[in-house]
């Protein structure tokens, strides 16, 4: 699958400085993304992705309008369109296991794509900075200086979170005060399964110990969901109600 920028092919592979130096308007981009303020998404119509989940929808569909993620820091948020039928797919990556994590983008989409229609897959990076351990620059180095911003000899992202409209392709700066449905189950999942509490903690959002502190409180009080919260291996199952909020629609014993 060539990789192309504003219709030139890129040669592969070359260093995220390299490409960007190649094409100058993929900087630009960066820098009106970076201009933008931050706006409060809402919960209706919101689906939140949290750090390794994915999430894919098309405009067809008639609950979920905006997929949003934040709290990235040495992080990345992909987001992949398909033009043609805009079946868009965000995901929130820490660098656990990208090379499976990317296969399962572009399928997500392709399971939403007829064979006979027109279009390409548009692919857009956000998130990264100068960190002082170098996480973020084993995937982009040029694009982390679009996202950096120096206070007291520390560094920090501009960017923590973004949005997308999924009915427009409207991609935009954002934060999130629902994270939903059953935000911390699905933080204790991410956060048993890596090795650090934070891979940059001087960079972190103001929330962040508080986040850290419910999710550990979660954990001690159901150290074996699998039993207290899935008995039978039943799922938990939620929908969109008429007012564009999280319902659920089942439970383990229903």
């Amino acid at each position: 699958m060539p990789l192309l920028v504003d219709g030139r092919r890129v040669r592969l592979p070359q260093s995220a400085g390299e490409l960007v130096r190649a094409h100058p308007p993929l900087e630009e981009r960066a820098r009106l993304l970076r201009g933008q303020s931050v706006q409060q998404v809402g919960p209706q119509g919101l689906l939140y992705v949290q750090q390794r989940e994915l999430a894919v929808t098309s405009p067809k569909d008639g609950s979920i309008s905006i997929l949003g993620s934040d709290d990235a820091t040495t992080c990345h948020i992909v987001v992949l369109r398909h033009t043609g039928n805009g079946a868009t797919c965000l995901t929130h990556c820490d660098g656990t296991d990208t090379k499976a994590e990317v296969p399962l983008i572009v399928n997500s989409i392709k399971s939403f794509s007829d064979h006979t229609q027109c279009g390409r897959l548009e692919v857009h990076l956000v998130g990264g900075f100068s960190d002082d351990r170098q996480l973020s620059q084993k995937l982009t180095h040029q694009l982390l200086k679009l996202n950096d911003r120096e206070e007291n000899e520390n560094h920090f992202p501009v960017i923590y979170g973004i949005a997308v409209n999924i009915k427009t392709a409207e991609i935009y700066r954002a934060s999130f005060q629902d994270r939903g449905p059953e935000e911390q189950l699905r933080a204790a999942r991410a956060l048993a399964g890596g090795p650090n509490l934070s891979t940059s903690p001087l960079a972190e959002p103001p929330h962040f110990v508080e986040h850290i502190r419910s999710t550990l409180l979660f954990l001690k009080k159901y150290p074996s969901p699998m039993n207290t919260l899935f008995p039978g291996n039943k799922a938990l199952l939620y929908k969109k109600n008429e007012d564009g909020l999280w319902e659920k629609i089942s439970s383990p014993g229903s």
